[in-house]
């Protein structure tokens, strides 16, 4: 037993005695449309999975994920930089086909180069279908937080799915990716005040968190709340620096530490040096949790992410990831060990009072995570369109998200500008999600992206970027953020 499980394991025998142990028990949601048929709540074949219908390449149905529409008085405050309440579009109407075509001039249709729909999932016809039978049988579902009646067998079924998929022990579903790093963080925010000798809390109880400067909002604000519990000490290593963490590594006195970092990057595109992180974990024995959000069911030969591809399973202790992105769907994740499950439904605040997702969110989620799974063209195609955007422009990017920084609000502002009057959805990153002088647009890809949408893309960017500056300024430029 490494140090960490027997921390976790004294932290959730002190629960225990405190009767603060708290557990999940699911529940089958009656049947709406035939009362008392609970029996057959969670009998459907197409939600076990058995009839899922899987295609072998895009159909036209894909195009639903990454084609949008936007009112004309909307399209025109845009242009202007317009405040928008977003009223501006006549909501109430129903409009036909025709209205909504180009020859009624009302909407305008964009393509989505914006979206975290990786794989063009959220239109999927099997997703769809899982949904709406289980809507039709259950309605939303009980509705409460997971430790009350908000848990069922479907969302036990769907945290199975995702642990085999992280090949973890367990998992816990949490309402958003949000919430998921939220919960974790201050878990471990809780677990020095567990173990504290005594009534005095001395320095080597705390636990030490390490933070890769670029991480994600959630990930900083989970760090923000466990500091104000006074169970960790924070320090933040320079983006993918693994010189720097080492010398912080090294010179911290504290024996619980915890390394947390993004694998995937959502504002530069970049992947965390993972196998240099396992080997640092090796050396100082640190428990290393990494957000997953944007390499889960995109990256690694079964979707498994980012450690997967790169090799590195077996150093990474937590996994968190969302269903928001790449399975087109919603909620968030922990992948972990039964241990840690257990101490984080306890102690992790966003999960437990939060009301958990309705059960056809969460029927569409486990669909989702199949149809991943046995659709591997999917992700093929979206490292296609990764090669294709490389080739047609020179610049040198790693991943499905790109981000061409063009330095000033005013620049960015400009190019998203001219993307949207040639009918491209992309938008312009600024202050206070970026620092100043480091504004951008960001583009993300799809497998639902043909070639032609790449190259009509490229062609639009040729009129305002010059691909040869940025491509020199694009490898290795980074600022932080926290």
């Amino acid at each position: 037993m490494t140090s960490w499980d027997s921390w976790v394991a004294q932290a959730i025998s002190k629960l225990d005695s405190l009767k603060l142990l708290r557990s999940l028990r699911p529940i089958i949601p009656s049947d709406a449309t035939q009362p008392g048929a609970q029996e057959k709540a969670i009998s459907s074949t197409s939600f076990s999975g058995n009839d899922f219908q899987v295609f072998d390449g895009l159909r036209p149905c894909d195009r639903a994920s990454i084609q949008v529409m936007i009112s004309e008085p909307t399209l025109q405050k845009w242009l202007q930089d317009a405040p928008s309440t977003g009223d501006e579009a006549e909501c109430e109407k129903v409009w036909t086909d025709h209205e909504l075509g180009s020859s009624g001039g009302k909407f305008r249709k964009l393509l989505l180069f914006s979206g975290n729909d990786y794989l063009g999932l959220s239109s999927h016809p099997t997703i769809i279908k899982a949904a709406m039978e289980a809507v039709q049988r259950h309605g939303m579902g009980p509705r409460g937080s997971g430790l009350i009646c908000g848990y069922t067998y479907y969302h036990r079924l769907l945290e199975s799915s995702l642990a085999d998929l992280k090949r973890k022990e367990d998992c816990l579903l949490c309402p958003t990716g949000f919430a998921a790093n939220m919960a974790f963080i201050t878990a471990v925010g809780s677990i020095s005040l567990l173990l504290a000798a005594g009534a005095k809390h001395l320095l080597d109880d705390r636990v030490a968190i390490f933070s890769d400067a670029l991480n994600h909002a959630s990930i900083i604000d989970g760090i923000r709340l466990a500091e104000k519990q006074k169970g960790v000490s924070v320090y933040v290593y320079r983006h993918c620096d693994m010189s720097h963490l080492n010398e912080l590594l090294t010179c911290c006195r504290m024996k619980k530490k915890v390394v947390i970092t993004d694998s995937l990057f959502s504002m530069d595109g970049d992947f965390a040096p993972m196998a240099e992180l396992v080997k640092l974990r090796k050396k100082h024995g640190f428990l290393l949790a990494i957000d997953d959000a944007h390499g889960t069911f995109v990256c690694g030969e079964t979707g498994g992410g980012v450690a997967e591809m790169l090799n590195c399973e077996e150093g990474v202790d937590i996994y968190i990831g969302t269903l928001s992105k790449a399975a087109g769907c919603h909620g968030g994740f922990i992948a972990c060990s039964k241990k840690w499950k257990q101490l984080i439904q306890s102690r992790g605040r966003s999960f437990i009072f939060s009301t958990s997702a309705p059960v056809p969110v969460v029927a569409a989620a486990y669909a989702a995570v199949l149809v991943a799974r046995k659709e591997t063209w999917r992700r093929r195609a979206i490292w296609d369109r990764v090669q294709d955007f490389r080739s047609l422009t020179g610049i040198p990017i790693t991943s499905h998200i790109i981000s061409i920084i063009v330095g000033s609000e005013a620049m960015a502002l400009q190019t998203s500008r001219h993307l949207l009057e040639l009918g491209f959805h992309v938008t312009a990153i600024r202050p206070p999600t970026v620092p100043f002088n480091s504004c951008r647009v960001r583009i993300t890809l799809s497998a639902a992206h043909s070639l032609d949408d790449i190259k009509r893309l490229t062609a639009a960017l040729s009129g305002c970027i010059n691909f040869r500056e940025i491509g020199g300024f694009y490898s290795g430029h980074c600022t932080a953020r926290m």
